[in-house]
C-alpha cells in the first residue's frame, strides 16, 4: 500500500475502490478508520435513507437488511486480507465462504453508522477467517464469524 493515508492506517473511498472490486450500489463501505495488517481493521459504513433497498424493505419501517451489514461486514474484511498481502489487489479475488454464529441484536436504521471491527482469527494459504462485531453509537448490532478464500486471477 501506498499513500499517506494507508501509512495512517485510514483509507478513503478512493482507497477502497483500488483495494476491492465493489461499485455503486454494492460497495458497502464509506471509509476505514484504523487498519493493522495481518490482525484488524475499523471501518463505517454511513446508512443513508438514499440506499437503494429502503424502496423495499421495509417503505413504511425502513431497517437495513442483515444479509447486507454481513456484506459490509465481509467487504471490511477483504480490505484487511488485501492489505495484509504483499501483493497487487490485483492478483486476487476475494470469496466470501461461510458465516457461522451471526447475531442481530438490534436494527439498523437511517442515519445510523455502522463500525465493523473485524480481526484475522486465522489465515492458512489463500484461506483466511475473520471474527466480526458492528456497532451503531458503541452498542453492538451485529456479530459473526466469516471466511473468505482467495483466487488467484488467471491473466
Amino acid at each position: 500500500m501506498s499513500g499517506l493515508s494507508q501509512q495512517m492506517g485510514q483509507l478513503g473511498i478512493k482507497d477502497l475502490m483500488r483495494l476491492i472490486p465493489h461499485r455503486y450500489p454494492f460497495i458497502l463501505l464509506d471509509r476505514v478508520t484504523d487498519l493493522e495488517p495481518g490482525k484488524r481493521i475499523v471501518a463505517l459504513k454511513n446508512v443513508t435513507i438514499n440506499e437503494p433497498f429502503f424502496t423495499g424493505h421495509f417503505p413504511e419501517d425502513p431497517v437495513m437488511p442483515g444479509v447486507l451489514i454481513l456484506e459490509s461486514m465481509a467487504q471490511a474484511a477483504c480490505v484487511l486480507a488485501v492489505s495484509s498481502r504483499n501483493e497487487a489487489p490485483e492478483k486476487y479475488r476475494y470469496y466470501f465462504t461461510a458465516i457461522d454464529g451471526a447475531r442481530f441484536k438490534k436494527p439498523v436504521l437511517p442515519g445510523d453508522q455502522l463500525r465493523h471491527t473485524v480481526s484475522v482469527v486465522k489465515c492458512r494459504k489463500n484461506l483466511w477467517s475473520f471474527k466480526g462485531e458492528s456497532y451503531v453509537d458503541g452498542v453492538l448490532v451485529t456479530k459473526a464469524e466469516l471466511m473468505c478464500a482467495a483466487k488467484e486471477i488467471e491473466a
